[in-house]
């Protein structure tokens, strides 16, 4: 990393996006900053603590706040005051909060501090530092680390942030719709690892045409089917007007439960 970016990053809560970010960080072949973790997903954080010499593991969660210039919170929502209860912050450490549905207001009001705090959506790309993270409020310290990390894109309001929260919760159905069309070419009498194989390549390369930036989604869609051809007849018989109110709904309830109680 660069010269004047942070030099110590803490992390609470070692799961899949503690996991990314330390490897992102640590995986670049440079300089990588110190990195205290939480004894929290112990299993994993002594794994990343012995391959990386910059990792260290903390007794407690205390010490990864005072060790730390920049503290990352990467628990569980329902986990965050048996986590953070009782932590001493203090007002010159920035907190990053990768917590969906967990806004600053409720955040300050658990970590009863004046110490800046960020919330962010980092994805499990981060490792390989290509993923794009959002950020709220922005900061150029935090920006700056999720720039390093494969970009930012900081929102000027908290709203804004939970519709993009919103959007992070259809990634597993897309990863479903995958493994179901395996499954149903599989039940077709294809192998199964020829169907997965095959799968996985046609939507690697759909990854690479959506780097085409020069074009919308819409354009992408129409330039990749022809009229009454196979595309076409997949896309209007299966995503109906109707899938598509679902999906609408899905996204819109998720995005009242991100609102909710337990954001502010």
């Amino acid at each position: 990393m660069e010269e004047d970016t942070v030099k110590r990053i803490g992390i609470i809560g070692v799961g899949e996006i503690g996991r990314a970010i330390v490897v992102g960080l640590c995986d670049a072949g440079e300089r990588s900053p110190e990195v205290f973790l939480s004894p929290r997903g112990a299993r994993t954080a002594a794994e990343l603590s012995s391959r990386y010499e910059d990792v260290q593991v903390c007794a407690d969660n205390q010490e990864v706040v005072d060790r730390s210039e920049v503290v990352i919170i990467a628990v569980r929502r329902q986990d965050r005051q048996e986590a953070l209860a009782g932590l001493r912050v203090a007002d010159d450490k920035i907190v990053v909060s990768v917590m969906a549905g967990v806004g600053i207001d409720a955040l300050r009001q658990t970590l009863a501090t004046n110490a800046p705090l960020v919330r962010a959506i980092p994805l499990p790309a981060v490792r390989e530092r290509a993923s794009v993270t959002v950020t709220y409020p922005p900061h150029p310290v935090v920006d700056s680390l999720f720039t390093y990390l494969g970009g930012a894109l900081p929102v000027e309001d908290e709203a804004a942030f939970n519709v993009f929260s919103a959007l992070t919760g259809t990634l597993t159905t897309h990863y479903s719709y995958l493994a179901t069309l395996t499954s149903w070419a599989t039940g077709h009498g294809i192998a199964s690892d020829d169907a997965d194989h095959y799968v996985r390549s046609l939507f690697q390369g759909v990854g690479r045409a959506l780097s085409d930036q020069t074009r919308t989604l819409h354009q992408l869609a129409a330039d990749h089917e022809t009229p009454n051809g196979s595309n076409e007849r997949i896309r209007t018989t299966w995503f109906t007007t109707a899938s598509s109110q679902a999906l609408n709904k899905a996204l819109d309830d998720l995005l009242a439960d991100l609102m909710g109680p337990g954001s502010d």
